[in-house]
């Protein structure tokens, strides 16, 4: 079970790929919201439950019906990899039943100390795929990630075809996330936007959604051929679809690049209030790969480890990130 949010949502996957490679002989049922369902559609032995949270599983009586509804399906054990009140309520369900539960361990007091002002302990803590992963061997399921495999590039459709051409390098650019913090700042985007424009082989692809981001997209696209504003003109599958066709993408630490990573493109990450560190790196990408603000011009980052939390004087950190030095990571995972 895990319920939200994408990013969260999406690195599940590289571990339920793992898991079913590894132990053939398991059905999983994964429980989440119907919007990410499309995650989950070519991973052989797992089926896929819509958690309602609307109507039929809202509240606690609601949560009561989704473990009746669980328990139909010969339910063995719970792998709660959310642990929210609601998860915790159908968890706690399955024990007195008898069934085995786990659930996810999310590193507070750890993330507190790399992000606090004071006595910071700057060092990388577990990922949440390693999180994830001691989940399932509570339950008796020991996980490799060591030799992951992705699923294959997706065949477009006639109309994306149509859309994107037959580039020789796609790129795809995700330049938002949640919270400002932790989004790379709209002049120094155009600029890296227009630098990659500048090669004829290259298409780039902008992803984004809602009526706001979508004007600064068509702002960042405008006059360059090359470069494709997609938020709004294709559904969310298709959205996968074109990602596991891209070369690279370069996203926030946000959602769209723990798709991508999941989907096995390379993934360049930019990072301001938040860090690599606090085990939200992309799967399966080098740290390299991961571009920080400069912590000695902001000696206090990470601040936050979502991104929620405005520190005063920190608002430029993500200055310190150079157009050129982003243009040349991006360039560097173009080359074979």
């Amino acid at each position: 079970m895990r319920l939200s949010a994408m990013g969260d949502v999406a690195m599940t996957v590289p571990v339920l790929r793992a898991f079913v490679k590894q132990y053939p002989e398991v059905k999983i049922t994964v429980v989440s919201r119907p919007f990410f369902q499309p995650f989950f559609e070519d991973i052989p032995n797992v089926s896929f439950f819509a958690f309602d949270e609307k109507v039929k599983h809202k509240g606690f009586l609601g949560l009561v019906r989704l473990f009746n509804e669980l328990k139909k399906q010969d339910i063995d054990a719970f792998a709660d990899l959310h642990n929210v009140l609601r998860s915790k309520v159908v968890r706690t369900l399955f024990a007195l039943s008898g069934k085995k539960v786990a659930a996810v361990d999310k590193g507070r007091e750890g993330k507190k100390a790399l992000t606090r002002a004071e006595n910071k302990i700057f060092e990388p803590l577990p990922t949440m795929f390693e999180n994830h992963c001691t989940v399932f061997a509570q339950l008796g399921f020991s996980i490799d990630l060591t030799q992951p495999e992705f699923p294959k590039k997706a065949v477009l459709s006639d109309d994306l075809n149509a859309m994107v051409g037959n580039p020789e390098k796609l790129i795809g650019i995700a330049p938002f996330a949640q919270y400002g913090a932790k989004v790379y700042p709209q002049d120094l985007m155009q600029e890296v936007i227009t630098e990659l424009s500048k090669k004829s082989n290259y298409t780039i692809l902008l992803f984004g959604g809602g009526k706001k981001e979508i004007e600064i997209l068509d702002a960042f696209a405008a006059g360059k051929s090359n470069v494709i504003n997609m938020a709004g003109k294709i559904k969310f599958k298709q959205e996968l679809e074109l990602m596991s066709n891209l070369d690279v993408m370069l996203s926030m630490d946000s959602g769209n690049a723990h798709i991508a990573a999941m989907l096995g493109v390379k993934v360049v990450t930019l990072w301001g209030a938040t860090h690599p560190y606090a085990g939200f790196m992309p799967f399966n990408q080098p740290l390299s790969n991961a571009l920080t603000a400069d912590r000695k011009q902001y000696p206090l980052l990470p601040t936050s480890v979502y991104g929620n939390k405005i520190v005063p004087g920190y608002e430029d950190a993500m200055r310190t990130i150079s157009v050129s030095d982003v243009v040349a990571k991006i360039e560097d995972n173009l080359e074979p």
